[in-house]
């Protein structure tokens, strides 16, 4: 049974909209496309490379996917790191409106969510693998379908834009699991699925 891996790139404040280039999701007006490019040095493409060795399956948003399947179809170098195991891998899509995907190795999961992503987690070899997808993620986290988060937080502001978890996400625990700092200030963190939060208080000493 394989681990469901959510890697998502956010900024300082928890934007996660169009990190990879201004045209990339313009939804609400969006204008700083692209944040995350001026931040990808050589310890950054080390972690992401190392993430995409351990792959057996995807499961993308529907915007993620349209994203994705314009871009690395058409990279067909068999060597690349990213492109290799994106194109030739089975890759899933939750959606109701998509119904002839254009990338080959696509099924759309039209059904329950829950269901279909535990079924895909049981009959998959290796880690299944969701990349960007915020809302998607946010819904996975919801069902406590996500086994592990790699947040990579980049040193930026922006103000606008659609945020990982915005208001009414689901109260979620995590157990920090290990992370690095790259040399271009990126912190890339990675945390285990835990629970519900705990709570708790200080309270002021007692009077002697």
């Amino acid at each position: 049974m394989g681990k469901l891996v959510s890697t998502l790139f956010v900024t300082l404040d928890g934007v996660y909209q169009a990190p990879g280039g201004p045209q990339e999701d313009t939804r609400g007006g969006f204008t700083h496309g692209g944040w995350s490019f001026p931040y990808a040095d050589e310890d950054f493409g080390r972690f992401i490379g190392e993430v995409f060795t351990r792959p057996g399956a995807f499961l993308l948003g529907r915007r993620t996917y349209d994203i994705f399947a314009t871009y690395w179809p058409k990279v067909t170098d068999p060597g690349d790191p990213v492109a290799s195991p994106l194109n030739s891998l089975p890759k899933y899509v939750p959606s109701s409106t998509l119904t002839d995907p254009p990338w080959a190795g696509t099924t759309v999961l039209s059904g329950d969510l829950a269901e279909e992503v535990a079924a895909v987690k049981e009959r998959t070899d290796g880690e299944v693998q969701v990349h960007g997808s915020g809302a998607l993620v946010r819904s996975l986290l919801a069902l406590d379908l996500v086994d592990t988060l790699h947040l990579l937080t980049f040193p930026v502001v922006l103000g606008s834009g659609f945020r990982l978890f915005s208001e009414g996400t689901v109260p979620t625990a995590f157990e920090h699991a290990g992370g690095s700092v790259t040399g271009a200030g990126v912190s890339i963190q990675t945390y285990d699925l835990k629970g519900r939060p705990e709570y708790g208080e200080f309270a002021l000493p007692q009077d002697a």
